[in-house]
């Protein structure tokens, strides 16, 4: 399959390099220092702490050109404009992104990607394969159970389990990688934000995941936006484990989560990127304009109770 992939950060990187083992023809679009160094060294890839880097050569371009049959976007929410941009540019040409599957943090819907590409080529995920970047070297997390037990979700926006839905995730798990249809996929990364955001801002006020760790008000406070979050949904948490944020009390949760900040897990949490705080930003504003957009829908019912 001729893929093209949207973000040479860890996961593009990640993804990149073993669809490529996998005998897929892959094209990385990257830009600036990212672009010179994969053309010089390609994907330098170490497990974990390991010492041993191996690299990938892998294609990468500056701008795509010609026929894909698939696209994987993996960039921060705040840098997709961009990329609905360049896929116009790349249709207009005379060429073409093919379906286009968003594996990234995204809370807006579906509706804004169907608006700018067309209703029929979108796809929305969410890669669960995580890592870092030192330097230009992609540290990916290392297998574990927690990773073979994690797949990656994959749906179309109206719920339908379809043929390039099943093709897709076969395509994945034949590269190594966990995945899974999931027939609730916005309402998927739309729970994920509503607990992510507060987490992600919690550990960067308290200056820090050890001191976040050590301060349960600024965990209780952080708890009590995530239910407030999760109230705000127009559907009932997706994975239905997030309920428990809404019904453990606070005395059993502030120690669970004191325990996952000191934890391994929490690691990629530690950044003082502008980046990671501007991709948080932009959830926020698209969690509002959901929450809105609910609250709007609820007045204007002929069925609304009224008290």
């Amino acid at each position: 399959m001729k893929i093209l992939i949207y973000g040479a950060g860890v996961l593009g990187s990640i993804y990149a390099a073993r669809l490529h083992d996998a005998g897929h023809d892959v094209s990385l679009v990257a830009r600036g220092q990212r672009l010179v160094a994969l053309r010089e060294h390609g994907i330098l890839l170490a497990e974990g702490d390991s010492p041993v880097i191996r690299s990938v050569r892998v294609p990468v371009v500056e701008a795509a050109t010609g026929q894909f049959d698939l696209t994987l976007v993996f960039v921060r929410t705040h840098h997709v404009d961009a990329v609905l941009e360049s896929i116009a540019r790349l249709d207009a040409a005379g060429g073409s992104a093919g379906d286009v599957l968003f594996l990234l943090n995204w809370a807006a819907g579906a509706e804004p990607l169907s608006t700018a590409i067309g209703r029929e080529r979108v796809l929305l995920g969410f890669a669960t394969q995580g890592g870092t970047m030192h330097g230009d070297v992609v540290h990916y997390r290392p297998a574990s159970l927690l990773t073979r037990l994690v797949s990656m979700p994959i749906g179309e926006p109206d719920g339908r389990t379809t043929p390039r839905v099943e093709q897709i995730v076969e395509l994945f798990r034949a590269a190594g990688f966990g995945a899974k249809p999931e027939s609730r996929m916005e309402s998927w990364l739309t729970t994920h934000a509503a607990f992510e955001v507060p987490l992600g801002q919690a550990v960067h006020a308290a200056g820090g995941l050890e001191a976040l760790a050590g301060d349960p008000r600024a965990i209780r406070l952080m708890l009590g936006q995530m239910r407030l979050n999760l109230a705000s949904l127009p559907s009932r948490p997706v994975p239905r484990a997030f309920t428990a944020l809404q019904i453990v009390p606070w005395w059993m949760l502030v120690p669970v989560f004191r325990r996952f900040l000191r934890s391994s897990a929490a690691v990629p949490l530690s950044t003082d990127s502008p980046a990671v705080f501007a991709e948080l930003d932009a959830l926020a504003e698209q969690l509002r304009a959901r929450a809105a957009l609910g609250a709007a829908a609820d007045v204007s019912s002929p069925n609304r109770s009224v008290r």
